[in-house]
């Protein structure tokens, strides 16, 4: 298995704003990628999701700046990036990985906030393009700043739906407010249960070191695209069959109406993807009855079953995650699937806590039986939302 990149990432934003300033931050902030242990595809659609932070996490280090350009260095990119005002104020200006930060500060005007100026640097040891809401991490940490920064009181309840507008009205990627939410809003230890449509959320024990457990994360390698294309294709198709099931969102059918939903409608393709998302919210309910009563490792079969619907009924796995999902489940795994959106990214699995490598290798095994670029592997814990460091 891997570890993260060298060097705390803490240090590596501190250092990298210095040599990008000539001067210090006023403080450091970060915020997780997740995991969403169950529940794929169902945000957008209204439904349940369950993530849970990452230990990996985005830290920005940030000072305000009397200048009349917001300037940011990433780490990741090996670059600087500096816009005005009129560039944040107009979704698409701003390009690239600095589209993220520049969304911020637009979803912050549109909400009436007045935002400072301010210079930022960026490091961050969650895995880019591998499902793992690296992107979220990003809005979560720069929001995050630029409130204390300004000194704004936003419930941090209301923060998930700011950043989710960023990347939705600025970025132009149409997701849900899982990732957000999960950036944000996770507390150690749980996972975090929450209804895409009331925003409810509660926070569910998932103390996986207290009962001898593991949560084996794997990184595919596989290509993770999700701006337009396949991903907007789904989500157009759920709410095309919601439509024309007189339903406000596939939330609303549940799956005692399944059978007869189906029957309304004649495309096979949009059946199969309301079948995938009726069937994954119920998926989500029974894996938080079993965690509220402690029952971790009865998950797993929950969990490969998600898989299986997001391979044959949504259509959104790849060779290399359906690899991982079998060698895991050969090797020992209680359950595995997919997480993120799909079309590559991550395989987690839930597996004994003294299985973990061994689960990896064997993995990584079937990788080179196969062909792939080898896949790399780290244990996750449930870890704290978006919080100031320093």
């Amino acid at each position: 298995m891997t570890g993260a990149p060298d060097g705390p990432v803490t240090e590596r934003a501190s250092t990298g704003f210095t040599r990008a300033y000539g001067s210090r931050p006023d403080g450091l902030w970060a915020a997780p990628g997740r995991v969403n242990l169950i529940g794929e595809h169902t945000d957008y659609n209204d439904g349940f999701v369950l993530p849970f932070a990452l230990p990996r996490r985005t830290v920005v280090a940030a000072a305000p700046h009397s200048g009349r350009r917001w300037t940011v260095w990433s780490e990741q990119a090996g670059e600087q990036v500096s816009f005005g005002r009129a560039q944040a104020a107009e979704p698409g200006r701003v390009g690239g990985w600095a589209a993220y930060v520049a969304g911020v500060v637009w979803a912050l005007y549109e909400a009436g906030h007045d935002v400072p100026v301010a210079r930022l640097a960026i490091a961050s040891d969650v895995p880019l393009g591998a499902g793992l809401s690296s992107s979220a991490a990003l809005e979560a940490a720069v929001l995050t700043a630029l409130l204390d920064l300004a000194e704004l009181d936003v419930p941090v309840a209301d923060r998930p739906g700011l950043a989710q507008r960023a990347e939705n009205g600025y970025v132009g990627m149409p997701c849900g407010i899982m990732d957000q939410s999960a950036s944000i809003r996770c507390r150690p230890d749980h996972a975090l249960f929450l209804d895409c449509r009331t925003l409810e959320v509660e926070q569910v024990p998932f103390d996986l070191g207290a009962c001898g457990l593991a949560v084996l994360v794997v990184d595919s390698h596989a290509p993770h695209r999700h701006v337009g294309g396949e991903y907007a294709a789904r989500r157009t198709a759920c709410e095309s069959a919601a439509a024309a099931l007189g339903v406000p969102a596939l939330r609303d059918v549940g799956t005692d109406q399944l059978d007869a939903a189906l029957g309304r409608l004649d495309d096979p393709v949009v059946r199969r993807r309301v079948r995938h998302v009726v069937t994954e919210n119920q998926r989500v309910r029974e894996t938080v009855e079993l965690l509220r009563a402690g029952r971790l490792a009865e998950i797993g079969p929950l969990l490969t079953a998600s898989h299986r619907s997001m391979r044959d009924d949504f259509e959104i796995t790849v060779p290399e995650v359906d690899t991982a999902v079998e060698a895991a489940m050969s090797a020992g795994a209680y359950g595995a699937r997919m997480t993120g959106g799909g079309f590559g990214g991550c395989v987690l699995a839930l597996v004994d806590r003294a299985a973990a490598e061994p689960v990896a290798s064997a993995v990584a095994k079937a990788y080179a039986e196969r062909g792939f670029r080898a896949p790399t592997s780290f244990t996750a814990t449930p870890g704290a939302g978006a919080r100031r460091l320093s």
